[in-house]
């Protein structure tokens, strides 16, 4: 499946290096989400018993809809799918505290993912915005596209947005925390402080050195000025990312077939 190494860079950012040691576990997990069964696959990953669930063959047809091209189409919504996949796997495996349940759309609007950092009591610590890229051009794309959108949020912009799925989240830990003040929690993540942001891509060999991961999450602390736990960095590599990323498609296709059928 995963394996998260901690690769911090000091006074810059928090975060870790995900590396693939079984694909095939990795491409069964991912199966499961295209199903709509991201439950089971939470239960695996937090350690507990998890029979196989049957799954319908209509939801199988759409989930393989999912995974695969048309004629003449370009990979990078599905791919970008399949990497958001991976990266809440990921989310679970360092923390599984309420962590918002994956979409099942292409070229989603909203957040990649966020995740809550709760107290003893429910009370919300943090709210971690995730940014999630599959790309070939890691260090642009963070410059030119990541960056000004933290810069924008840490502004105030799509509180609305984030306030709503905030308030989504923790109403599922109402259950957990009965005297939970959700609308209480939702008001602390209107200060900066209580923002985080996690960003997530995919990196070939040339940003495999220290100094090169460095370089590529440079300015991070800029456009989220402060303490250095509230920039999160993590990186996947991936030595040829489309051709990987078919192969992958392709085994997740087949995990999808091979599933019991519900009858």
């Amino acid at each position: 499946m995963l394996t998260l190494q901690k690769a911090t860079a000091p006074n810059l950012c928090e975060g870790s290096e995900w590396i693939v040691v079984d694909q095939h576990a990795l491409a069964e997990q991912v199966a499961r989400i295209a199903v709509g069964q991201y439950r089971h696959v939470s239960k695996i990953l937090l350690g507990a018993d998890a029979p196989a669930v049957r799954v319908t063959q209509a939801a199988k047809k759409d989930a393989v809809a999912l995974l695969s091209l048309k004629v003449d189409e370009k990979p990078w919504h599905r791919d970008g799918w399949m990497f958001q996949a991976v990266s809440w796997i990921a989310a679970h495996q360092n923390s599984g505290v309420a962590i918002r349940a994956p979409h099942l759309i292409r070229a989603h609007k909203g957040f990649d993912g966020l995740k809550l950092e709760l107290g003893e009591k429910g009370q919300v610590i943090a709210v971690v915005v995730f940014e999630d890229k599959a790309t070939e051009n890691p260090r642009a794309t963070i410059r030119e596209d990541v960056w000004p959108g933290i810069a924008r949020l840490e502004q105030g912009e799509r509180s609305n947005e984030l306030g709503q799925e905030v308030s989504a989240l923790l109403e599922t830990q109402m259950r957990s925390f009965p005297d939970l003040d959700v609308d209480a929690a939702v008001e602390e993540i209107a200060w900066k402080e209580a923002r985080r942001y996690r960003v997530a891509i995919t990196v070939d060999k040339s940003h495999a050195a220290v100094e090169a991961r460095m370089a590529l999450f440079k300015d991070f602390d800029s456009c989220a000025p402060g303490d250095t736990s509230r920039r999160h960095a993590e990186t996947m590599h991936v030595p040829d990312l489309r051709p990987w990323m078919d192969a992958f498609a392709n085994l997740v296709i087949v995990k999808i077939f091979n599933m019991p059928d519900h009858v």
